[in-house]
């Protein structure tokens, strides 16, 4: 069984502390910046950050739905990581500055992948499906913490 691995990053022309806020706020702003992909949305625990709890569905492919149940913590100023208990995926998160008033998003996830032919496909597609997903969510970010 292969890890696998999507990483997809943008710079925003908002400060870093403002992109984070954005990113960190389970309760509110998150949730707006989500694209079709997610459904059933909702927070468990927390809202804000470490020690937020957040369920969500992802609709990878139109076969391919994943059930994710997200334990939020925060081990470094600037770093989100979203842990799943209901599968190996984990999804990082870091926003750092990017000049004068822009911030660098970098968002990462990985997991453990199938197997055989499965397996081949799964590290083929995944991370391009993944991140165009990803990219979505990140035009949202932009478009809400731009000035």
């Amino acid at each position: 069984m292969a890890q696998v691995e999507a990483t997809t990053e943008r710079v925003i022309a908002a400060d870093a502390e403002t992109v984070f806020d954005a990113l960190a706020d389970y309760s509110g702003t998150r949730p707006e910046l989500l694209p079709e992909h997610f459904s059933e949305y909702e927070v468990r625990e927390g809202g804000d950050g470490e020690g937020t709890l957040v369920h969500w569905k992802l609709q990878a492919t139109s076969k391919r739905v994943r059930d994710c149940l997200l334990e939020v913590s925060e081990p470094t100023d600037g770093e989100l990581v979203e842990k799943d208990r209901n599968s190996s995926m984990v999804t990082t998160w870091r926003v750092t500055p990017a000049g004068e008033g822009s911030s660098r998003v970098q968002v990462t996830s990985v997991w453990n992948g199938a197997g055989g032919i499965g397996g081949f496909f799964e590290r083929t597609f995944a991370p391009k499906g993944l991140g165009r997903i990803y990219d979505a969510l990140l035009a949202n970010l932009a478009a809400r913490t731009e000035k």
